[in-house]
């Protein structure tokens, strides 16, 4: 292709990736691609590591954001490798802590979706809200229990207007449901406290379960867009080692 050989145009490296000549100046300017040759008259003339360069930055965005990204190429281009290839492995990890938090989640909300078991609260029980005491009770815990999850982050209980206690309505409930389930799982409440707020954010565990599909979805395309970005970058790093 046209910008594969030496001298070209801020215009001839945009058009590859209909983007405008100016942002290709701005990405030169950032750093995450080289700096331009000069004309005796001062303009601009790029060259096939520039071409490379461009084409592996704009796939890291793709796969791990303008931050990241940008952090890669400005290892590269100070010959820092183990700090861009740390950044692309922090990236791997993070998809894959991703892809555990979704299978948590699935399984989770499939618990909760399925009716509750024998010792549950009847429904009309739960509609109504539940002292800190019957909650506690409900779940084979004690009180302090909740009062941890709620300083973590996985509760968020009402204050009674009149006494200043805490309730739970049926949401904290299945929240607490959802929390039990994981605490006997062995995760971090940390982490519970992420997948609570998938599930809240989502609705409750029906409409989280039929958006678990397109969250999958979403991290392979992700993995995907790691892969040609992980090409790419080889690629570039390659022409380097022959044009260095």
């Amino acid at each position: 292709m046209k910008s594969q050989t030496a001298g070209h145009r801020p215009a001839d490296l945009a058009r590859e990736h209909g983007i405008s000549p100016q942002t290709v100046r701005n990405y030169e300017r950032d750093g995450v691609i080289p700096p331009a040759e000069r004309t005796e008259t001062g303009y601009r003339r790029y060259t096939p590591v520039h071409a490379s360069a461009l084409r592996a930055y704009l796939a890291l965005v793709a796969a791990y954001g303008y931050a990241t990204a940008g952090v890669i190429m400005r290892a590269v281009a100070g010959g820092d490798l183990d700090a861009a290839l740390r950044a692309v492995d922090t990236g791997h990890a993070q998809l894959l802590r991703d892809r555990e938090t979704l299978d948590t989640v699935a399984a989770a909300a499939g618990a909760l979706a399925r009716p509750l078991p024998a010792r549950s609260a009847a429904p009309s029980a739960l509609a109504r809200p539940m002292p800190i005491g019957v909650l506690a009770h409900r779940l084979g815990v004690k009180p302090a229990t909740l009062r941890k999850w709620e300083r973590a982050g996985v509760l968020a209980p009402a204050r009674d207007r009149a006494t200043h206690q805490r309730v739970y309505d049926a949401d904290d409930v299945r929240d607490a449901d959802l929390a039990h389930l994981l605490r006997r799982g062995g995760y971090l409440l940390s982490h519970i406290a992420a997948v609570v707020r998938q599930v809240r954010s989502a609705g409750g565990p029906e409409p989280l379960l039929a958006s678990l599909d397109s969250w999958r979805d979403r991290h392979a395309a992700r993995g995907r867009a790691m892969l040609t970005a992980a090409a790419r970058l080889d690629e570039h790093l390659r022409l380097l080692e022959l044009t260095g």
